[in-house]
């Protein structure tokens, strides 16, 4: 087997193996945009899961991950912080995003050496195609996961402002700040489920006895997210000296929104030389080729010349 028939064969191997993954999260966020639309049809009915990944292996994930779980205690504290953040609330996410990492490495592999003993390919180049692509499995989950931590913060972030506006309203119209949180996360159900989950469980903990203070600050450990943890420390605060919480609330709010606007201001500063970057790689070569191409032809053109 030659050269290129075997980069072939490992470009697809490598390729196949992305594209499963691929596939797997982008069927995921269909169901979810599916049962959600169902639940806005009929909000009478309750929203059903879907059974997504197979019983049988869904029960063998924690098993697989227990094999890569850190022996140190601070290592799993670490990890599951990471999961928290990321939104992955369930007791077995630490072993099952363990066991979904060992699946992601150990496939490639195996697939190599499947193509090897089939004889597609030779087996030591298809174990080696499928140890590079096993890097996807190592690195892979993580990057998932602080994607996902990332657009989870960037969600609480952008629906926060109104959230407090609405608890403005609510209390100015005499409800307390128990009976406002809970009518917003009620009603904010539909445009910012993420934010109304967190607010039930924020309500859940102040049924339990936790102070709003505290509730709202193990929010912002959960989320990581410094506007919380300060909106927590400003309604502690408002308790304590007694001061007007629609006030603290209203003027929390314009600072969000004011944060918010210097980080769109920033953002639209850097574009200019973020832009800089494909500038330089992409059009400036294609523009001295068009422009010296001629010259350096008729350069060449004119030294073969005078060589004969």
């Amino acid at each position: 087997m030659d050269t290129t028939t075997l980069v072939i064969l490992i470009v697809l191997v490598m390729s196949a193996c992305l594209g499963i993954v691929v596939a797997l999260i982008l069927s995921d966020r269909r169901q979810k945009l599916q049962d959600r639309l169902e639940g806005l049809r009929d909000e009478r009915k309750p929203v059903q899961k879907s059974a997504g990944v197979p019983q049988a292996i869904r029960l063998s994930l924690p098993k697989m991950g227990k094999h890569l779980m850190p022996d140190d205690a601070e290592e799993q504290s670490k990890l599951k912080a990471r999961l928290i953040h990321a939104g992955l609330y369930h007791p077995q996410a630490l072993p099952i995003f363990l066991g979904v990492k060992m699946i992601v490495i150990l496939t490639p592999v195996t697939i190599g050496l499947l193509l090897g003993l089939v004889g597609l390919v030779p087996t030591n180049y298809g174990l080696m195609a499928g140890a590079c692509a096993s890097i996807i499995g190592i690195l892979g989950p993580s990057l998932w996961l602080d994607r996902r931590k990332t657009d989870r913060q960037k969600q609480l972030r952008r629906a926060l402002p109104d959230v407090l506006d609405l608890m403005v309203v609510c209390m100015e119209a005499g409800l307390s700040m128990r009976a406002a949180l809970q009518r917003v996360a009620n009603e904010l159900a539909v445009a910012h489920p993420l934010l109304s989950f967190e607010l039930k469980i924020v309500l859940r903990e102040i049924q339990l006895g936790a102070p709003l203070g505290d509730a709202l600050r193990n929010f912002g450990v959960r989320a990581d997210l410094d506007d919380i943890r300060n909106l927590a420390a400003a309604i502690k605060n408002a308790e304590r000296f007694g001061s007007s919480m629609v006030s603290t609330l209203k003027i929390f709010s314009e600072t969000l929104r004011t944060r918010r606007q210097q980080k769109a201001e920033e953002m639209a500063q850097k574009a200019g030389t973020k832009i800089l970057i494909p500038t330089l790689l992409f059009i400036f070569p294609a523009v001295f080729l068009v422009i010296l191409g001629p010259g350096v032809i008729q350069i060449i053109e004119v030294f073969g010349n005078m060589n004969d």
